[in-house]
């Protein structure tokens, strides 16, 4: 079961899909959005859903650090709702807490990754540490 991981901002979603098996994630793109002018970039979502046979989208949730949800939690929860709206596929949510810095941390301890390159980069890393995430939590055989 291929499963898209998604990774809401006001500016960009970063897109990453698992391996047919559920056991990998890749990041695929960055879609550029604009929530204040409402375009999500829904039409380019439901392309990479059809291309790559997504069954299942994991929504990352931007909890703040003692599990409260502030705007950020409830602007994803509006972009579920927008992508139920055009396509017929369950949608979870996943805690990413930390996983923008985790990504952070990640290319720059690569150390010839550019500031510059990395706002590029970081919103699709995110997207793949978050569904990673998911992936490991759901697993046959996870405790």
């Amino acid at each position: 079961m291929r499963i898209m991981g998604l990774d809401v901002g006001s500016k960009t979603v970063g897109v990453a899909v698992s391996d047919p098996f559920g056991w990998t994630a890749q990041g695929i793109e960055i879609i550029k959005i604009d929530e204040d002018k409402e375009q999500f970039g829904l039409n380019r979502l439901v392309e990479l859903i059809g291309q790559y046979e997504v069954e299942k989208i994991v929504i990352g949730l931007p909890k703040n650090m003692n599990n409260s949800e502030g705007f950020r939690v409830e602007a994803s929860r509006r972009y579920a709702n927008e992508i139920t709206k055009l396509v017929d596929l369950p949608i979870d949510f996943q805690d990413e807490r930390l996983t923008t810095v985790q990504a952070e941390r990640m290319l720059v301890s690569e150390g010839n990754v550019s500031r510059k390159k990395r706002k590029k980069v970081i919103d699709k890393l995110a997207a793949v540490i978050l569904l990673q995430n998911y992936l490991d939590q759901h697993s046959k055989g996870a405790l």
